[in-house]
């Protein structure tokens, strides 16, 4: 992820700080442009966000994804983290996998 790409991406979030319930990730993976990027830079990413090391991404520490980010920006409501965990949670097992 370039460093523009990220403000350009932080900057469109905390316009909005306050809007509960109005993040979807789909947009913002769009908007930073991870939807476009290697497997290898996903893990990258994916290890960033593994804050206790454990291979998952459990549903705490998605809460404070938009926080990994960009420091400053708002937690994500329980709602969005469900919604996310939801979406991305291939197997059903109440977290998200690297793979």
């Amino acid at each position: 992820l370039s460093g523009d790409d990220l403000q350009k991406t932080c900057e469109s979030f905390l316009l909005f700080p306050s809007a509960p319930d109005s993040f979807c990730p789909k947009k913002f993976f769009q908007m930073c442009g991870l939807s476009k990027k290697s497997p290898q830079d996903i893990k990258k990413v994916f290890a960033i966000l593994d804050n206790d090391g454990s291979g998952y991404i459990e549903e705490e520490e998605l809460k404070f994804f938009l926080q990994r980010f960009c420091p400053g920006a708002r937690v994500l409501t329980d709602k969005e983290t469900k919604s996310f965990l939801n979406a991305a949670d291939d197997d059903s097992d109440g977290r998200i996998g690297a793979d």
